[in-house]
């Protein structure tokens, strides 16, 4: 009886540290900063074919460009961007919406990244880029 309680107790223990050596690390969110923000209008090839919600409304296309610093060390997968984005007026040019886009990939360090986005063309210019941030994971996501 009591060799199988032992029995019992050696296979749990070895159970409960494969499991903890086997299982994959939870991967957080890693914070890249954007600085040296700008945009410009996209070239002709880009504002092509430009696709908008509901009924047909007249759109202009910006490329949003800047530096993204990735401080981890590490690559950082999907980094969406989150921002928001104002007309000379002061009126949102996205309602309601803060994440902008993503990354696809931000190697570690500091690195160009650019962001296409519509505006619809009654939103007078210039546009005023404001609280920028991205956050990935450091870890491919499956979706």
């Amino acid at each position: 009886m009591q060799f199988r309680a032992i029995k019992i107790f050696l296979i749990s223990c070895s159970i409960a540290i494969l499991s903890w050596v086997l299982t994959p690390p939870a991967w957080a969110l890693t914070q890249i900063q954007l600085t040296d923000l700008s945009y410009k209008e996209c070239p002709p090839e880009l504002a092509e074919g430009l696709v908008t919600s509901g009924n047909a409304r007249a759109a202009n296309c910006f490329l949003i460009t800047g530096k993204a610093n990735n401080t981890s060390g590490k690559y950082v997968y999907n980094a969406d961007i989150f921002g928001r984005i104002y007309d000379a007026n002061d009126n949102s040019v996205m309602q309601n919406r803060t994440r902008l886009g993503s990354i696809d990939e931000v190697p570690p360090g500091v690195s160009d990244f650019e962001l296409r986005i519509s505006v619809a063309a009654n939103q007078p210019t210039p546009l005023k880029l404001k609280q920028f941030k991205a956050a990935g994971f450091t870890g491919v996501v499956r979706r």
